[in-house]
């Protein structure tokens, strides 16, 4: 992965509020990356592992932008060697159908 392992942790901005702003990991479904790193607490040692725990992958993108963000969180923080961590399953895209149509159509 390209991605550096403290870039998943350095992202988040302090807006002039003060408060902390969400670090978003996968913006698709809104996953943060405590989302991921409690994953990671809770034992997850594979980006499916992590998919399954928190979505994040799951979403319109399917991965493309948060995959290395997520491999790069399980190197930092569960010491999995990059070169070992191999890349979510595949899945077809779904695509979002409105519930209208479902009625409309005949039994």
């Amino acid at each position: 992965m390209s991605v550096a392992p403290s870039a998943a942790t350095e992202i988040a901005a302090t807006p002039a509020g003060g408060a902390a702003a969400p670090c978003y990991v996968c913006r698709c479904e809104e996953v943060e990356a405590a989302h991921v790193s409690a994953a990671i607490a809770e034992g997850a040692r594979t980006v499916n592992d992590v998919k399954r725990r928190t979505r994040a992958g799951m979403g319109l993108c399917q991965g493309i932008f948060c995959v290395p963000t997520v491999a790069a969180q399980l190197a930092a923080e569960a010491g999995v060697p990059p070169g070992e961590i191999v890349p979510m399953t595949a899945r077809p895209p779904v695509r979002l159908l409105p519930l209208a149509q479902l009625a409309a159509l005949e039994e």
